[in-house]
């Protein structure tokens, strides 16, 4: 049989694969640290950007907020420029493949195993609230989530690293145990953006308060950008620094910075310029989008057929695997 040549460039294609949690607004450093990595390899690559409704479950309760939570992840990945022609963006829900592979995990996977994972050693830690089975059973859903699509390579942050390794180390038993059936995934973690900083100095992050939405306002940008903790020391505010150089890099920064040494507040002006230019048109983007809710629906409905089609393919193997099927 002749392959054309759109089908013989789709074999060729190594698969990209990464999920994002519909809790909330994203901010600078979901964009800096996976998301844009994702629009960047969609032509190079086979992309599966997913939005991890079922994960979410661990802090979301409320049902209208997780629908509208749903469908701003998939607006906001739309607007910082994916193409659903090229990747295939879906709801992890709508998939039952997902949770079902999970289950079969969970019968393979030890519980000192799972207690190794630093989600779960930070909510011991914390002590702030009852740890949940869900919680303590991250790492298995996404596990399943990545090997039940064949993925080579997964985009992560720093602080993920570690569950792309426990997928490994999962795949490997389930294949040393009923024969190969799973793809050996690797994290990709770009360094230089491997831990995106706060306006505090530590890793942005939602819970800590600290973050710049990726599609603010000017107002937003502005109140976030003067909260930049700064220290009296020395010529340079390093957490300004820090954050600036997402948006510039150090040559074009450079004299910008000698220009205005020790005038903190003037290099905090310059950083609001600079990061609402880089967000307007994106925010401008989403906008638009979101004034037709029905296309966005109907492109995670044809991401969820296509990605349910391979999941469901995946299955049937692993059932002949296990033995289940008759």
């Amino acid at each position: 049989m002749v392959l054309l040549p759109a089908m013989s460039e789709a074999i060729k294609k190594k698969r990209i694969l990464t999920g994002i949690q519909p809790s909330g607004r994203p901010h600078i450093g979901n964009y800096f640290g996976m998301m844009k990595q994702v629009v960047d390899m969609q032509d190079e690559y086979e992309s599966f950007p997913f939005i991890v409704d079922y994960h979410a479950l661990t802090t979301v309760r409320d049902r209208e907020a997780m629908r509208e939570n749903i469908l701003n992840a998939a607006i906001d990945f739309l607007a910082i420029g994916l193409d659903p022609k090229k990747a295939t963006l879906f709801q992890q829900s709508r998939v039952s493949a997902h949770t079902e592979l999970g289950w079969i995990l969970n019968c393979i996977t030890t519980m000192p195993f799972l207690m190794r994972a630093h989600a779960f050693k930070d909510a011991q830690e914390a002590k702030k609230k009852e740890i949940t089975v869900g919680l303590f059973d991250y790492p298995i859903l996404m596990a399943a989530d990545i090997l039940l699509y064949d993925v080579d390579i997964v985009p992560v942050g720093k602080d993920q690293q570690q569950h792309v390794e426990i997928a490994r180390d999962i795949a490997e038993k389930f294949n040393n145990t009923f024969g190969e059936t799973f793809k050996l995934p690797k994290a990709l973690i770009k360094e230089s953006v491997a831990v995106v900083p706060g306006t505090d100095g530590n890793k942005m992050s939602k819970s800590y308060g600290n973050t710049i939405p990726l599609f603010a306002s000017r107002e937003e940008i502005e109140k976030a950008v003067m909260s930049i903790v700064t220290s009296n020391d020395g010529d340079m505010p390093e957490n300004v620094y820090a954050i600036h150089k997402l948006f510039k890099s150090e040559a074009e920064l450079a004299p910008i910075y000698e220009q205005h040494k020790g005038r903190f507040g003037d290099l905090k002006k310059v950083l609001i310029e600079d990061i609402d230019a880089f967000i307007a048109p994106m925010r401008d983007r989403r906008e638009e989008i979101a004034k037709d809710i029905d296309a966005v629906k109907e492109i995670l409905d044809n991401g969820a057929n296509i990605a349910r089609e391979i999941a469901d393919t995946k299955m049937q193997l692993v059932r002949e695997r296990l033995g289940v099927t008759l």
